[in-house]
C-alpha cells in the first residue's frame, strides 16, 4: 500500500517555485477538474479510485522488490525542480520516484485523454501507467513500465534536450527486481522483464487528445475551461479575454508544431508513434516509445515494428503533423463561430509553407550556407538523394562535412576517417555535387573555411542515441551493469563535442553488424 511522506526541510529544498507540486502537493477542486498545471509524471502503476473532469485521482502501486536508483539528471533536479542534488541520495527521494510513497497532502492524478491512433479514433485513452506527481503505463495489464523502455526514455529525452529540441525531461531512473511479463514484438513470445520507473518533467502534459476527448463527448463547458487554463498558463502572448483567443492559440500551435517536426528531421529523429495523444499542445517532444534516430539515410525509415503500414515513417512526419493539427481544429470547432472556422482553416493551410521554410533553414545551416540563394533547396535535395542512393549514415555524413576542409573536398580526397562521406563519394554524381557546393560556399559573405567548419560542427551532432547504442546499454543494464547508461548520459549531454570514451565505444563509427536489423515496438 502506498504511504504518505513529508519531506523534511533540511536543506533539500532550495526554492519553492516549480517544485511545489512535487514537494507539497496541491489538493483543490481545480486540480481534480483538470486545471492543474501538469508538472511531473512518473512511470508507476495506478489504481483508479475516482474521476472528475479531465483527470482521475489515482495512487501508485509500489514495487514489491528492492528498488535501485540507476541515474538522475543533475540539471533537471537543480534547475527545473529547484532541488539540491543531495536529495537523490535520500531514501525519501527513492521511495517517492519509485511510487512507494507520495508526498503528504498531494493528490496523485491520471490524466484523461483520447486520440487518433494510427489514423483511427481510439476513444478514451489516458494515462495507463502514469500519474501526475506524478505518466506512463500499460492500459490493459499490470500498469508497469519495463527496464528496456525506461532506459530508452530516460536517455532519449535528455539527449533531445541537449540537441536543442523542445522535449520533456527525465529526472530519474529507478529499477526494481519485480517480474513483468511482456510480448515485446507481439508475436506470442512472452518474456520476463524487470519493472522500472522514469520520473519525467514538463511544463504541461496536455496533448491534442486532451481536447479531443472533451469535444467528442460534447463536454464543451469543460473544454472551454480547460482551453482557457492552458492559454493563461502556457501561452502568455494570447489574451484569454480576447474573443479570438482560440484562433491565436491554434495559430501558435500550428507554427510551433511545424518547427518541432523540422527540428526532428534535422537530426534524423523518427518519433515512431505520432498519434494525436502523443502530440503536445506545447509542441514539445513527449512519450518516447518506439523512436529511432535514422542511421542510413532513408525517407522510408520506420523504427517501430508495430507500424505495419509505415504510417509514421520519418519522411511522413510532416504530413502526420498536418493530420494531427486538423484533428485539433476539429476539437476546437464547437467553440468557434463560422468566421473563425474559416480563418482557422486558412491558418492550417499555411502549415506546409511554415514547415518547409523551417526545414530549409535548418538544412542550410547544416551545410554552412549563409544568405539566400535560389539553388539552395536543390543543393540540399541533391545531397539527400546521393545519401539515399548510397545508404550513407545521416548523422555522420553531415558531421564529416563539418570537419573536412574545402581543399580536401576540391581534390575529392576523402580521408578514411570520414567513412560516411566516403560512402557518399562512391556515387558517380558526387563530384558534381561537390562542385556545386564549393561554388555556393564562395558566395558566403565574410566567411572562411575555419569559420564554416566551426559553424557546422555546432549544429551537426557527432553523437545521437542510435537504437543500437540504447540496446547495448539495455542489455548491460539487464545484468545490473549500468556503466553504459551512465556513459551515454554523459556523452549525450555534449553531442557536438568529440569524446574519447565515446570514440572508443564506437558511437561515431558504422553501425555494428549485430544491430543492422534492430527494431523496436510499442510494447513497454
Amino acid at each position: 500500500m502506498t504511504q504518505r511522506i513529508g519531506f523534511p526541510c533540511c536543506g533539500l529544498i532550495r526554492r519553492l517555485h516549480l517544485p511545489r507540486l512535487l514537494l507539497l502537493g496541491v489538493a483543490c477542486h481545480s486540480v481534480v477538474c483538470g486545471l492543474l498545471q501538469s508538472v511531473l509524471e512518473g512511470s508507476a502503476s495506478l489504481r483508479h479510485l475516482a474521476s472528475n473532469g479531465s483527470n482521475h485521482v489515482a495512487f501508485p502501486t509500489a514495487f514489491k522488490s528492492r528498488v535501485r536508483l540507476v541515474a538522475v539528471s543533475k540539471e533537471v533536479l537543480e534547475d527545473i525542480l529547484d532541488l539540491d542534488l543531495s536529495v537523490s541520495e535520500t531514501d525519501d527521494f527513492i521511495q517517492l520516484v519509485s511510487g512507494e510513497k507520495i508526498v503528504f497532502g498531494s493528490v496523485p492524478l491520471a490524466h484523461r485523454y483520447g486520440g487518433h491512433q494510427f489514423g483511427i479514433w481510439a476513444d478514451q485513452l489516458g494515462d495507463g501507467r502514469a500519474h501526475l506527481i506524478g505518466i506512463y503505463m500499460n492500459r490493459h495489464g499490470d500498469g508497469r513500465a519495463v527496464l528496456r523502455s525506461s532506459v530508452r526514455e530516460f536517455l532519449c529525452s535528455e539527449a533531445m534536450y541537449y540537441l536543442g529540441i523542445p522535449t520533456s525531461r527525465a529526472a530519474s531512473l529507478v529499477v526494481s527486481d519485480d517480474e513483468v511479463w511482456r510480448d515485446q514484438f507481439y508475436n506470442g513470445n512472452i518474456m520476463k522483464e524487470r519493472g522500472a520507473v522514469v520520473l519525467r518533467a514538463a511544463k504541461s502534459w496536455f496533448r491534442i487528445g486532451s481536447l479531443e476527448i472533451l469535444a467528442h463527448y460534447g463536454e464543451l463547458d469543460l473544454l472551454r475551461t480547460l482551453l482557457d487554463f492552458i492559454i493563461q498558463e502556457h501561452f502568455p502572448s494570447v489574451d484569454v479575454k480576447e474573443p479570438n483567443r482560440y484562433m491565436d492559440f491554434f495559430s501558435i500551435v500550428v507554427s510551433e508544431t511545424a518547427q518541432l517536426i523540422a527540428l526532428w528531421m534535422s537530426v534524423g529523429f523518427a518519433h515512431g508513434v505520432c498519434n494525436t495523444d502523443n502530440f503536445s499542445l506545447l509542441s514539445i517532444t513527449i512519450d518516447y516509445g518506439p523512436f529511432g534516430f535514422m542511421e542510413a539515410y532513408n525517407p522510408d525509415f520506420v523504427p517501430n515494428i508495430s507500424d505495419d503500414e509505415r504510417r509514421y515513417k520519418i519522411g511522413n512526419q510532416a504530413n502526420i503533423g498536418m493530420f494531427n493539427l486538423n484533428k485539433l481544429l476539429q476539437a476546437l470547432n464547437p467553440l468557434l463561430d463560422s468566421r473563425q472556422k474559416q480563418l482557422a482553416v486558412q491558418i492550417l493551410e499555411g502549415y506546409p509553407v511554415l514547415y518547409y521554410t523551417r526545414f530549409s533553414k535548418l538544412f542550410k545551416a547544416k551545410l554552412g550556407l549563409l544568405g539566400e540563394r535560389e539553388e539552395d533547396d536543390n543543393l540540399i535535395a541533391f545531397l539527400l538523394h546521393l545519401m539515399e542512393m548510397t545508404e550513407a549514415d545521416f548523422t555522420m555524413t553531415f558531421r564529416e562535412l563539418s570537419e573536412i576542409t574545402q581543399s580536401q573536398l576540391l581534390e575529392l580526397n576523402i580521408p578514411q576517417q570520414f567513412w560516411a562521406l566516403k560512402t557518399v563519394s562512391k556515387h558517380k554524381l558526387f563530384p558534381a555535387w561537390v562542385s556545386q557546393y564549393l561554388l555556393r560556399l564562395k558566395s558566403n559573405m565574410n566567411d572562411s573555411d575555419s569559420e564554416r567548419r566551426r559553424r557546422m560542427t555546432s549544429v551537426n551532432p557527432r553523437y545521437v542515441l542510435k537504437n543500437w547504442m540504447a540496446e547495448s546499454a539495455v542489455q548491460k543494464a539487464e545484468r545490473n551493469d549500468f556503466s553504459e547508461v551512465h556513459l551515454l548520459q554523459e556523452v549525450l549531454q555534449h553531442p557536438f563535442q568529440k569524446h574519447s570514451a565515446a570514440e572508443k565505444a564506437g558511437y561515431s563509427a558504422p553501425t555494428p553488424s549485430w544491430a543492422k536489423d534492430l527494431r523496436v515496438s510499442c510494447s513497454s
